[in-house]
């Protein structure tokens, strides 16, 4: 906490000790000064002390007492000597002692109205008055007061002994920015050194202090330290992380974040944080940070230890040992438009969050992931070749399964889209100057595997290599006018090291996949053609009807798809085995591979779908036309097909998708219903049924609903303007509150209400379907200009129980902010209390953190 804010007294005292402050004053009038020559006297007399440079000068009142050597300025004195510059309503300068005095404008009862500006070097210092001999070096000032960083410093008196050594009186630091801004007189805290002394070295300084103590609102705390030796400079440094303390019901009492700072450079730093737990838990967190500008930026975080629960011996006795690896790499995008590199790794040990003792993973929901993805790219693009080339390494871990997906090389080389045929012309008329080509290869290295099993020998056994090449040519023309035609053919080619042999263990009844080494691939491919059109139809009503009209647009589509049947076994994709019950049952060697299968079974369908979108015009007070546009569907697709070629079901289910937004599009639905034309039946006792081949019994296999629905003050009439309707504002800190005649207070309360809901159905050939149906709830609000309150719940109305759920307030207390985060039950049932300085100079130093931990999955 002092080494913060003494690094800032220090900076300001330099300041006030007026190193190169008032050094020899000149004035507009140009008064030339030579060595050797008096520089008041018009004689030649010898002069012991020269001044090094012109002095420049100017004021309302000027006055020379030659006798005295005095210049006297008065009323807007201003006194120009290198880089500096001193603005002062009186300056006095003594040529013959070698000391010049300015003084701030003062009131009858000697109040000072306007301080002495000094400015130099870029900075701004304000002091009530000031003595400087430039013969000696020394100076003495008074309620000296200089911004350094985010805060403010003021020393009653300062004196400075020579260019090495400075000495002050009641040096008081603090970040209000109500008191730098001078809205308030007195800051809301302020910390108090009664005595400093700065020494400054030729690369680093030092400052020692006497008793040092917290204010808050004028009144002094226990927080106090005897004297304090700080080290200090304009760069970085190396230095000791305050933790903060406390209790948990199951790892004890506790330190967080004890550790230390260390720059490495000028491009990296390291941070080194430290968790210890009296019950045995700890955790160590090293990061390293690293930014070159108009370069990359980027981090690497770690977080492992032990976490230790309950006594040993008992039941309750639990010890995991838990690791987390981060690594944030961002490229900026003009350094360098053709080579992109970036990552995002997030590795984590299994049971990481489950035994978490960060609380930030727990409010920020981290806690709840089922699924963790890692990724590193670097993308090639060429200045005059069409093609993009990716590289990219992923690692997916499934928390659920316990199993981990790593990609490890992968490539994607993208070929731009081109036409096959240009014109002479340059304008594409017809079906063969409109083909376009999309081409491009994958290739792939695929394994999927335990932790205990990473980078160990059954992890390279199972690892599988695969290449993909896809070619998709389209086509287009148009017929009579109103009709789109389009052709299109799909091809794809795989290579794989892999293989699949299936067979049947009758000792062990069950069946046995085993993966063949060696190169098999495959080449198949489809067809495609679609006739397309809109349709427009617009009813009006009467005149004087609240309803204006109404306009339907249809978009109908026919398609045919067409593919051959690369299950025969003269293509060699598909074999088969015999299973428990001796039938004979195809399978694709490719099943289990990286590059998908070849289809089986041949295709010949013709498929429709026909959009709709459905829009009403209706009568509005609010716009200046008289009408506005009701939006009822904005999108409503119906699609199906019909397979000529397959032996059964040749009906596919239909598919009805409908989007939707009300109450000017604030509130979004979106819905989708899917319809099984065949009848199921169900034996007796049995609730798996068997979809027949008679067609016409329609019913629903599957529904989904989803609705998401902002709410905000806004939304309830526009805000009221206090300023016009009460003429009494706050002062200082209430300046957001106006005041009727009643003195009571008014202000804005502006809230959000995000609302989700969400509905699902679904039943293919069981007797009773799955029902989801969950609403959740995120908001928060403003009870005053100072306090929020945000929430976030789920409720389930299946189980009928809350899910995660978080209250949150936060309190503006000026130079202080207050957070209180609380999980009040479930699985992980928590709270953190944290009140700090906002300043990023001193929040990791003056703060208190309170905080509670139950152990998970107890019962509550």
């Amino acid at each position: 906490m002092f080494s913060n804010c003494s690094k800032n007294i220090l900076h300001i005292l330099i300041i006030l000790i007026f190193n190169n402050f008032l050094a020899q004053q000149k004035s507009d009038k140009l008064l030339a000064v030579k060595k050797n020559q008096d520089t008041v006297s018009p004689t030649t007399t010898t002069q012991k002390e020269a001044l090094d440079d012109v002095v420049r000068y100017k004021a309302e009142s000027i006055r020379n007492d030659l006798p005295k050597k005095m210049t006297y300025l008065k009323h807007k004195a201003q006194v120009k000597y290198q880089d500096m510059q001193v603005d002062a309503d009186y300056i006095s300068i003594d040529w013959d002692k070698g000391v010049i005095f300015a003084q701030g404008k003062l009131d009858s009862l000697g109040k000072v109205l306007e301080p002495v500006v000094t400015l130099q070097g870029g900075k701004k210092y304000e002091t009530d008055h000031f003595n400087f001999n430039y013969k000696t070096k020394r100076a003495i000032a008074f309620n000296a007061r200089t911004e350094e960083s985010e805060g403010v410093i003021v020393a009653k008196k300062t004196k400075k002994y020579n260019d090495s050594v400075f000495f002050m009186k009641n040096g008081v630091f603090t970040t209000d920015e109500y008191f730098i801004k001078k809205k308030d007189s007195l800051p809301d805290y302020h910390m108090l050194a009664s005595s400093i002394k700065l020494v400054k070295g030729k690369n680093k300084s030092q400052i020692i202090t006497g008793p040092i103590q917290l204010f808050v609102e004028g009144v002094p705390t226990r927080l106090i330290l005897p004297f304090a030796v700080l080290p200090f400079s304009d760069n970085r440094s190396a230095g000791i992380l305050i933790p903060s303390f406390g209790e948990r019901q199951d790892v004890g009492f506790f330190l967080n974040g004890l550790g230390y700072y260390q720059p490495l450079g000028e491009h990296f730093d390291l941070k080194i944080l430290s968790d210890i737990y009296t019950k045995g838990s700890w955790n160590i967190r090293p990061e390293v940070n690293y930014v070159k500008k108009y370069k990359y930026s980027g981090s690497f975080q770690s977080d492992f230890g032990t976490t230790i629960r309950g006594i040993n011996g008992l039941d309750n006795y639990s010890k995991n040992r838990t690791f987390r690896v981060s690594w944030r790499h961002s490229q900026d995008p003009k350094a360098n438009p053709f080579l992109n590199f970036s990552a995002s790794v997030d590795i984590v040990s299994s049971k990481f969050y489950n035994n978490t003792i960060n609380n930030n993973y727990i409010f920020n929901q981290n806690v709840l992931n089922a699924q963790q993805n890692s990724t590193i790219s670097l993308t090639k693009r060429f200045l005059t070749l069409p093609l993009t080339i990716t590289g990219t390494a992923g690692y997916s871990q499934n928390f659920s399964t316990g199993f981990s997906d790593i990609r490890l090389p992968q490539m994607n080389v993208a070929i731009n889209q081109f036409y096959l045929f240009n014109p002479k012309s340059g304008i594409r008329q017809g079906l063969l100057e409109n083909i376009t080509v999309n081409t491009g290869f994958d290739f792939n290295n695929y394994v999927s595997v335990t932790e205990d099993q990473l980078f160990k020998k059954e992890m390279w056994d199972n690892m599988q290599t695969g290449l993909k090449n896809s070619i998709a040519l389209g086509t287009n023309t148009t017929i009579a006018k109103y009709f789109t035609f389009s052709l299109g053919a799909n091809i794809n080619n795989g290579l794989t090291t892999k293989s699949l042999n299936r067979s049947y263990n009758p000792i062990e009844n069950k069946v046995v996949d085993e993966m063949n080494k060696g190169i098999a691939g495959f080449s198949y491919f489809s067809a495609s053609t679609s006739v397309q059109t809109t349709l427009y139809k617009t009813v009006m009503f009467k005149k004087g009807s609240a309803i204006q009209g109404i306009r339907h647009m249809m978009t109908p589509q026919i398609s045919f798809n067409y593919s051959p049947d690369f299950g025969k076994p003269e293509f060699g994709y598909y074999k088969n085995y015999y299973d428990a019950t001796g039938v004979l049952t195809p399978y694709s060697i490719f099943e289990k591979g990286i590059i998908g299968t070849p289809t089986t079974g041949m295709m010949g369908s013709v498929g429709f779908s026909l959009g709709n979108n459905i829009e009403m015009k209706v009568r509005s007070k609010s716009d200046s036309v008289g009408f506005k546009k009701l939006k009822i569907f904005e999108t409503l697709n119906i699609s199906g097909n019909y397979n000529f070629a397959a032996k059964s079901h040749r009906w596919s289910p239909f598919n009805i998708n409908g989007q939707t937004s009300l109450f000017n599009g604030k509130m979004n639905i979106n819905t989708g219903l899917v319809i099984d034309p065949y009848e199921v039946v169900f034996t007796e006792g049995s609730d798996v049924g068997v979809r027949t081949e008679n067609f016409g019994h329609f019913h629903i296999q599957g529904f989904n609903m989803q609705l998401s629905y902002p709410l905000s003050d806004e939304l309830f009439g526009k805000k009221e303007d206090y300023s016009k309707k009460y003429s009494s504002k706050g002062r200082i800190r209430n300046e957001n509150y106006y005041f009727d005649d009643d003195h009571y207070a008014h202000f804005d309360q502006p809230w959000t209400l995000n609302v989700t809901a969400n509905y699902a159905y679904s039943k293919t050939t069981n007797r009773f379907g799955n029902t989801i149906a969950t609403i959740g709830l995120d908001g928060n609000i403003k009870l005053t200009p100072y306090w929020n309150v945000t929430a976030t719940t789920n409720y389930d109305f299946v189980t009928k129980e809350l899910a995660y759920t978080r209250i949150g307030f936060a309190r503006d207390q000026r130079s202080f902010t207050i957070n209180f985060n609380w999980v009040p039950f479930g699985q992980y049932k928590v709270y953190d209390f944290f009140i700090g300085i906002k300043a990023n100079i001193l929040k990791d130093a003056v703060k208190y953190k309170d905080r509670s931990f139950n152990q998970p999955n107890a019962k509550f």
